[in-house]
């Protein structure tokens, strides 16, 4: 199978993960405005530590922008991977921020949702925009053009390092609820109605935050009290009380009657009138 049809395919399952991010775009910049300025003003750095918290420190796990890429694991990232990391987020910051976010998604079934779409949608749409607007002003000379496309390559810088700070921020959040940093997670909580899933979904396998919710592991049934065990009582159940026959023979062999009754020592006759 090919790279693309990989991809492809990964794209495909992303479609039907449950999970939500802790915490959407718009509001990162509210909710944790510090960092968000960290990442704003040193993106590269956040980016490498951010990776290298998602790999849970563990840099011999390290791919090259985490194996989305076709140059992924083809660049020697085995013999020095701190300096592969580096020259990723370095050369390529939107591919490790973009690498990332792919990496947790796929490890917690994590969706992303129609604003956070549209925002990510319109920093690409800008940036064409910009890209097209400053090729037709150097094809046509134009002074107004030249100035146009230099304001809508400002408008689309600021609005692509601003999202990508949201989006790292947004990733920092996760690992914190990853770590336990917000306290064990309430897993008796209903879900938001608009996150439920449909029966038709298909069900990602388990993966991360533990498997498996306790509520949601299987117990064998219990047996009502007093009654035998599924699939029949076992042999010998239940046990013949003291002083009474087996079952199924009956009468005992010890006992066999007859007739007319025969006189018992030390008592009278019954029968005293023999025919």
């Amino acid at each position: 199978m090919s790279m693309n049809q990989e991809a492809l395919d990964k794209m495909q399952l992303r479609q039907n993960y449950r999970n939500v991010w802790h915490t959407d775009l718009i509001n990162t910049i509210q909710d944790h405005t510090p960092y968000c300025c960290f990442s704003l003003l040193c993106g590269p750095c956040v980016s490498y530590l951010l990776r290298k918290r998602a790999l849970y420190d563990d840099m011999t796990r390290y791919i090259c922008c985490a194996g989305y890429m076709p140059c992924s694991g083809k660049c020697g990232e085995s013999k020095c991977p701190e300096f592969c990391l580096f020259t990723e987020v370095l050369c390529c910051f939107g591919n490790s921020v973009a690498s990332t976010r792919f990496l947790l998604q796929d490890e917690f079934n994590i969706q992303t949702t129609k604003c956070d779409n549209c925002i990510i949608g319109f920093m690409f749409c800008l940036q064409q925009l910009a890209c097209i607007f400053s090729i037709v002003a150097c094809i046509v000379g134009s002074e107004e053009l030249s100035e146009a496309s230099q304001i809508l390559n400002c408008l689309a810088d600021m609005v692509y390092c601003s999202v990508c700070a949201c989006m790292q921020t947004q990733h920092k959040v996760e690992m914190d609820k990853r770590d336990g940093k917000f306290g064990p997670p309430n897993v008796m909580a209903v879900p938001p109605t608009q996150h439920m899933s449909r029966i038709d979904q298909a069900v990602p396998p388990p993966v991360g935050y533990g498997g498996q919710p306790p509520y949601m592991q299987q117990y064998p049934p219990q047996q009502p009290y007093g009654y035998p065990p599924a699939g029949g009582p076992p042999p010998g159940y239940p046990p013949p009380a003291e002083g009474y026959p087996a079952p199924g023979v009956y009468p005992p062999p010890a006992y066999q009657p007859a007739y007319p009754p025969q006189p018992q020592p030390g008592y009278p006759n019954p029968n005293p009138y023999p025919k």
